[in-house]
């Protein structure tokens, strides 16, 4: 998790965002770059050689001065990772496609194998209305998204909830869970299922210790809770274990699929408190 992406619209949550990935490229002996999406007129058009094409206009007048407004608040970026994390390299790209298409393309270009992504809490109508970015990309994106919702100065990681149901398809998450390790060592692992009544409890605890014979994590423990949901259960839980870290595998459904089964790891990445990492199954 070396060449880490954060997308700013210069926001504070997306500073918050910023804040840890400059810390886990700290850990991790990484880099960043920064990427900002203008939104141009539609006749805006620019020329091969990064210039706007055509003649003036007031069109083109408003977007030079947008695109210079942007250079001199990404220069500020660096500015400040320059500041607190010295040492780590920071890039900005400057993108005027769709967001998810200059997302998905900056991933591919960059080799990026981290997105940290700042989100914003949504009440369950927003999010079926409107969705959000964050949620897009979280089921989109072909690397890890780490999704950031509040001020994190020291990311400092004692507790990593994986919250999981330690069927089979857990096992994908294994390799990206050993990663998350090695960089925070000391923090101890909790291997957590939600179940809705205690009557399954003892069945879920069989399945967290199977899952750990087979793959043996190191400084772990099994923890089963107890809610109606899990999109409820995982946020509760991390909640009380005073956890810095939640890490879960996404299904990345689109369509109606998705509408009608909805993704646990997208509602508990916008709605948990602390930073929240989604794995794809594939």
């Amino acid at each position: 998790m070396k060449n880490i992406l954060v997308p700013t619209d210069f926001s504070p949550t997306a500073h918050h965002a910023f804040e840890v990935a400059l810390q886990m490229a700290q850990r991790t002996g990484g880099n960043l770059s920064l990427l900002h999406v203008v939104d141009l007129p539609e006749t805006a058009r620019f020329a091969t050689t990064g210039g706007l094409a055509g003649g003036g206009g007031l069109n083109n007048v408003y977007t030079l001065k947008l695109l210079q407004v942007v250079k001199h608040r990404m220069h500020e970026l660096i500015a400040e990772a320059a500041r607190t994390a010295p040492g780590v390299l920071v890039r900005d790209v400057v993108h005027t496609a769709d967001f998810e298409e200059a997302m998905l393309e900056t991933i591919a270009e960059r080799q990026i194998d981290l997105v940290v992504m700042g989100a914003k809490e949504h009440s369950s109508w927003e999010q079926f209305f409107s969705g959000s970015r964050t949620e897009h990309m979280v089921r989109r994106a072909p690397c890890p998204v780490l999704t950031v919702k509040h001020p994190t100065p020291h990311f400092e990681v004692r507790h990593i909830v994986f919250a999981s149901d330690f069927s089979s398809e857990a096992d994908l998450a294994v390799r990206s869970l050993r990663q998350v390790q090695e960089i925070f060592p000391e923090a101890l692992l909790h291997l957590l299922d939600v179940v809705p009544d205690a009557g399954q409890r003892a069945a879920a605890t069989m399945r967290i210790h199977r899952f750990a014979d087979r793959h043996q994590p190191t400084h772990y423990e099994p923890d089963v809770f107890d809610a109606p949901n899990a999109s409820t259960g995982i946020p509760r839980f991390a909640e009380q274990a005073h956890a810095d870290l939640v890490v879960m595998l996404t299904h990345g459904r689109t369509g109606i699929g998705h509408l009608l089964q909805g993704s646990i790891s997208e509602n508990v990445a916008l709605h948990a408190a602390p930073p929240v990492l989604t794995l794809h199954a594939h």
